[in-house]
């Protein structure tokens, strides 16, 4: 779906939060259909981004522990 989101899971180093951030926002903005949230939209674009980025690091975090 977001083809310009890069591949995070890496050998040589670690996804970077800014990294994971940047993927977390470039989905958020997929799904939603918004580049910038409206001020009453703001609130929940940015705990999606939150929750997605968490996601993403506790799934990285796992993965590379196998």
């Amino acid at each position: 779906m977001c083809r310009s989101i890069k591949t995070l899971r890496r050998a040589d180093e670690p996804a970077t939060e800014d990294e994971i951030h940047a993927a977390a926002l470039q989905f958020v903005r997929k799904v939603s259909g918004y580049r910038a949230p409206s001020q009453r939209n703001t609130a929940a674009f940015e705990a999606a981004v939150d929750e997605i980025a968490e996601a993403s690091r506790r799934l990285l975090d796992a993965v590379s522990q196998q």
